[in-house]
């Protein structure tokens, strides 16, 4: 099998081509080459010097005419441009959210029409399609039939290429899984554009002895994922059949939900009480109408069904990191 990850480099990327080496296969097909795009190149040794890898750097949309010069099993589509990067440079989340996306189904079109095979294609959406819009309120827990109705340029993006997944699934063109990951905390590394940062840098930085700031109060309801329970989902809805995904709509990954204020109790009562007044609440209007608008509670019965389930605690998901970070 030859597989492309786009946003190979960043932290999900990076462990998901982790996790296809170690198994060595997907769908039950011998994986052949793995191929990792990004603006940058992956810094983990086991990958960028593994045989079966290779590296393509590079602006995306630019890059793609080239890569889809080959044929591809299986195209995990992770890249785009985060939360608050959209709303700060409008130009740029169109480019490399809707643009980009366009060009990876156009070049598997392409593809399909060479080759008579629909190649199978990830899409990473957020819970960031969901909002409370004046005509139609968001619910208190949303099911698998609560309507998308964004609040924001990225979670607009995202609606829109689902519906483009799902129609060029529709003609047959290729094979969509679409799944809406949870925030994902705690990611190592540094702070990036994407408004839910904080979700993870409010662990992140004590557990380095580094303050840091919480832009929303505590009382804040949040969805939160493990870095591996969000890659046991993806893998989960890639190799399900089409008939056990059912449909062609986006589904919702599991989410465990806490407040900010619990985040920071399991902090305390994993890393102990100093760690944890390295935290202060500075409020950011901005990060606080975007990050309170996103729902907090789900109930995902079609990923449950695929036997995936929640994180079962804030503090299991710290130990999960402290462990990452020591491997």
């Amino acid at each position: 099998m030859n597989i492309l990850i786009t946003g190979g480099a960043g932290f999900l990327g990076t462990l998901l081509a982790r996790t296809i080496l170690e198994r060595d296969h997907l769908r039950d097909q011998t994986l052949r080459t793995l191929t990792l795009t990004d603006l940058v190149a992956p810094v983990r040794p086991e990958i960028v010097t593994h045989s079966k890898v290779s590296i393509d750097g590079g602006d995306l949309l630019l890059r793609l005419p080239e890569l889809f010069k080959q044929d591809f099993d299986a195209v995990f589509h992770l890249a785009s441009a985060v939360s608050g990067e959209c709303e700060a440079d409008f130009e740029l989340g169109l480019r490399s959210n809707l643009d980009a996306t366009r060009a990876v189904l156009e070049g598997l079109r392409a593809q399909h029409a060479r080759t008579g095979r629909a190649p199978l294609l990830f899409f990473a959406s957020s819970v960031a399609v969901f909002g409370s819009d004046a005509a139609i309120p968001m619910p208190a827990v949303v099911t698998d039939t609560t309507l998308p109705t964004p609040q924001s340029s990225y979670g607009i993006h995202k609606f829109i290429c689902e519906q483009l997944i799902a129609d060029y699934t529709r003609k047959g063109f290729i094979d969509g899984r679409v799944a809406r990951l949870m925030t994902v905390s705690v990611r190592p590394g540094r702070p990036n554009g994407a408004a839910s940062s904080f979700l993870s840098g409010i662990v992140r930085e004590p557990l380095a002895g580094v303050p840091t700031r919480c832009p929303v109060s505590l009382d804040t309801a949040v969805a939160l994922s493990s870095p591996l329970t969000s890659i046991q989902g993806v893998l989960a809805v890639v190799e399900a059949s089409r008939e056990a995904f059912g449909g062609r709509t986006a589904l919702n990954l599991p989410a465990l939900t806490v407040t900010v204020g619990e985040m920071l109790q399991a902090l305390k009562e994993v890393a102990g009480e100093q760690v944890a007044s390295l935290v202060s609440v500075e409020p950011d209007e901005q990060i606080k109408r975007i990050v309170g608008g996103w729902p907090s509670r789900f109930d995902c019965q079609r990923t449950h069904r695929l036997g995936l389930q929640a994180d079962a605690s804030y503090q299991d998901i710290i130990r999960q990191y402290l462990e990452m970070t020591r491997a």
